[in-house]
């Protein structure tokens, strides 16, 4: 499923405007709950979902992934994992924007780090395969090998893919077609079937 949480574009303004001030809340909430109203009218089978994402949706998988065990397996493509420093390394046209998705920063400091994936990240207890380029200046790997760290330390099945002289986005083919057939063959892993590459 193609999941269009509160916030997405093209159900109006109204709709729109669901995610200000509540961005890293209504998004993987509405994630959780179709998961689960998936599971409960049987469209979809419990141990066979699935979650992948980039950047701010890497951001959504992460939060989905510490606040709930309802998917199989993960896959977070250079996610944001700590909101401070995206508030404090961005430029102001972003950071304005990051005003209206959560609050004024530093003054609203406690909602970026409760609502930081990162804060929660001892609460991860599912598989998670992580993908992130050498040169992200957007979301440095620091965040993504946090994720990693915490990985490791709890026993969790992951793996982690670093991809020299990428940035924010893969442009190379071979990361492209690496990160996606090593996607599918995690997920095949956790969910118990053998995808067709």
């Amino acid at each position: 499923a193609d999941i269009n949480y509160g916030g997405s574009t093209g159900y109006g303004a109204k709709y729109r405007h669901l995610l200000d001030g509540q961005w890293g809340v209504i998004d993987y909430e509405d994630v959780i709950s179709t998961v689960n109203y998936l599971v409960e009218t049987g469209v979809a089978a419990e141990g066979k979902i699935f979650i992948a994402g980039g950047s701010a949706g890497g951001f959504t998988v992460l939060n989905a992934l510490v606040h709930s065990n309802v998917f199989a397996a993960g896959a977070d493509f250079y996610g944001v994992a700590e909101l401070t420093m995206l508030a404090t390394d961005t430029h102001d046209f972003e950071s304005r924007y990051l005003d209206s998705m959560i609050g004024p920063y530093p003054q609203r400091k406690d909602l970026y780090l409760e609502r930081s994936p990162l804060t929660h990240a001892e609460k991860l207890n599912t598989p998670l395969i992580i993908f992130q380029g050498t040169e992200d200046k957007v979301v440095p790997p620091s965040q993504s090998e946090a994720f990693r760290d915490v990985c490791i330390r709890k026993g969790i099945t992951y793996k982690y893919f670093a991809f020299e002289g990428e940035g924010h986005g893969f442009v190379k083919s071979e990361s492209m077609i690496t990160s996606l057939e090593e996607s599918l063959l995690f997920f095949g892993n956790a969910g118990g079937f053998t995808p067709h590459l």
